[in-house]
């Protein structure tokens, strides 16, 4: 049983940046791989970006060069940094976490890019 607490969300103009934050806690044990997922209106949900535990990331095509995922061991906690932000970036960001036999889902921050 884990929990995921996300937070950093808000309203953004274009071309700005934000910083969401995601802590996991509850019985963590073994390996797992962090993952920011996103939906905005009327699409599906799309995986963004993950960073496995040793640190290897992925990242949508769409948000090359311009986030950066990254985790914190110690803590269980992961960060999307999201730069030069464009309206489509719009939507609810939802933070994961994976491990072999399940995926834990937070509850989601809204994002809008917007002038």
């Amino acid at each position: 049983q884990v929990q995921l607490v996300e937070s950093g969300g808000g309203l953004v103009q274009p071309g700005g940046s934000l910083r969401l934050s995601c802590k996991a806690s509850g019985s963590i044990f073994g390996i797992y791989t962090f993952g920011w997922y996103r939906q905005a209106p009327g699409k599906q949900h799309e995986l963004v970006a993950s960073v496995t535990h040793g640190g290897r990331t992925n990242y949508a095509d769409s948000v090359k060069g311009r986030f950066t995922i990254s985790r914190d061991n110690v803590n269980n906690t992961v960060s999307l940094q999201m730069n030069s932000l464009k309206a489509e970036d719009t939507a609810v960001y939802y933070c994961t976490a994976a491990f072999t036999m399940s995926v834990y889902w937070g509850q989601g921050t809204q994002v809008t890019v917007s002038s």
